[in-house]
């Protein structure tokens, strides 16, 4: 996922950008409302630039930061996830109001960053697909997850899958190449929390390399989670 990083702050942004990548984001850093407001537009083609979310500071040095969120939103529906030392009450409501996604406070705890993040990109991912027919079948290369159905085949070969198979499969394939967090995986698909869950999931994530035959389509990232990627053709 593309993330705009909006932060002043060289040091803040480099340590953050780093976190970021490690979890398999791609960070564009914006120093002011103006370049991140730049980077939200369109290119000649007048094509957005896709970004997943966006992180906001509110301290800027050109403009507040409430000002640029009232601006992004004119332009885009990109979720905004303002990240700020403000932390007064009235602050929080402004800025909800003015069309933030999410509002985190300095200093944050990183796995509670993340978390939001991929909750607020969620949100975003549903409101998106729902009702519209073409997301109900999602297509990887061979693979096809028919969601309503819960049916997947490879190519065109129907593969039996356990309940808790076929969700780990479907929650990694809506977002192919983003990495996912253990601890979040345990909580979407196992509705519980990490302790205790985790060799559960690694058995599952082997036993859907082996159905599938695609030892190479749920990829492990060292220390963080899995992630799908996506088979050629």
């Amino acid at each position: 996922m593309r993330l705009l990083l909006v932060e002043d702050d060289d040091h803040v942004a480099a340590a953050l950008s780093a976190v970021l990548a490690r979890h398999g984001f791609q960070v564009v850093h914006a120093r002011s409302g103006e370049e991140a407001l730049q980077a939200l537009l369109p290119d000649p083609d007048g094509v957005v630039p896709p970004f997943g979310v966006v992180l906001l500071d509110l301290g800027l040095p050109d403009q507040d930061g409430f000002e640029v969120c009232g601006k992004i939103r004119k332009r885009t529906g990109t979720p905004v996830i303002m990240v700020t030392a403000r932390a007064d009450v009235r602050s929080r409501i402004h800025g909800l109001n003015l069309g933030a996604d999410d509002y985190v406070v300095k200093p944050y705890d990183t796995g509670e960053l993340l978390a939001r993040i991929h909750a607020v990109s969620r949100r975003h991912v549903f409101e998106e697909s729902e009702g519209a027919a073409a997301e109900e079948v999602l297509t990887l290369g061979s693979v096809q997850i028919e969601l309503p159905t819960r049916r997947v085949t490879v190519g065109g070969d129907a593969v039996q899958l356990t309940r808790k198979e076929f969700d780990l499969l479907a929650l990694l394939a809506q977002r192919p190449g983003v990495v996912f967090r253990r601890e979040q995986i345990i909580s979407e698909v196992w509705r519980t929390s990490w302790e205790g869950t985790g060799r559960t999931l690694e058995v599952h994530v082997a036993s859907l390399r082996a159905k599938l035959a695609m030892p190479a389509l749920i990829e492990t990232v060292r220390g963080v989670g899995y992630r799908l990627v996506a088979p050629a053709g």
